[in-house]
């Protein structure tokens, strides 16, 4: 079972639809977690939303006592608020990008997506991961090749995983191979 926690976003219902083409779904607010959920899932999707990872101290919470025991996904903020739980600063960018298709390309040769190949994805963020980031086990594997800005990362060893950009967005091709890939790992 997959639990999504939604961070109050009008996508958390298309996350929800894409994660369940893979298995069952739950998914509950983020302030209306249910533990028992969390124990029987084998992945925790952290769903994109409005705001700043730090006006979310439930969901730090949530990933402190689950990170490297259950598979861990990030979408947009999700993706923010796990590297933020990992000491990164979130800083605004200049440009926002929202509704907006960028090409990502893999960077890194130790990602589970081959690395030069390019992704054509939806965005829709206003906050950025500000770089340099240094962090054990988190690798930067794609960016965005107008803006470098980092789009995707992964932590094989602890089985979490991030994008900035939204796999269920119309604007992202093979969202669900990205998904596929991903549960898979």
């Amino acid at each position: 079972m997959i639990y999504v926690i939604d961070h109050n976003d009008s996508f958390t219902h298309n996350v929800v639809h894409q994660f369940s083409l893979f298995d069952k779904v739950e998914c509950d607010n983020y302030d209306k977690v249910s533990e028992n959920k969390i124990k029987q899932a084998s992945t925790i999707i952290f769903s994109p939303g409005p705001g700043n990872p730090k006006n979310y101290p439930i969901t730090s919470k949530i990933y402190k006592k689950y990170k490297g025991k259950k598979k861990i996904i990030g979408i947009c903020l999700g993706f923010q608020h796990i590297l933020f739980c990992e000491g990164a600063k979130i800083v605004e960018q200049k440009k926002i990008y929202h509704g907006f298709q960028s090409n990502v390309k893999v960077i890194n040769n130790k990602s589970i997506f081959k690395k030069g190949k390019i992704f054509k994805v939806g965005r829709y963020h206003s906050l950025k991961l500000k770089e340099p980031f240094k962090s054990n086990n988190f690798e930067i594997t794609m960016r965005c090749l107008i803006s470098k800005v980092a789009m995707a990362f992964e932590n094989k060893k602890e089985k979490i995983y991030g994008f900035q950009f939204h796999p269920e967005s119309f604007l992202t091709i093979n969202g669900n191979l990205l998904i596929k890939k991903i549960l898979s790992a």
